[in-house]
């Protein structure tokens, strides 16, 4: 049973709600167990459906940042690779210049 207090933290009320969508635990059940009103509960639940999306969004958000970041980096070492030749090439020149003057 849930400690009486002003608020249930978030993982609360996801048990509770799960009891109820999964489980088919009754919304009076679960009301008299943990001492919560059956207007909170729906409150809860209107939330969870409302914002649910977020959860998705931000893991789509994640994988879109993750992938821009990967992006990025294979990038950085496409310019990196290109510069070691022409490098290398600008010192092969630089070489033959200074052999020709010998």
């Amino acid at each position: 049973m849930i400690e009486m207090r002003k608020h249930c933290s978030a993982e609360q009320k996801i048990t509770i709600l799960r009891r109820h969508l999964l489980e088919q635990v009754p919304v009076s059940d679960l009301c008299d167990e943990y001492g919560i009103h059956p207007t909170l509960f729906y409150r809860w639940q209107k939330q969870l459906f409302e914002n649910g999306s977020a959860v998705f969004e931000a893991h789509t958000k994640s994988s879109k940042d993750l992938q821009a970041r990967k992006v990025i980096s294979l990038e950085e070492k496409l310019v990196r690779k290109n510069e070691v030749p022409s490098e290398l090439l600008e010192e092969y020149v630089k070489l033959e210049k200074e052999l020709e003057d010998v």
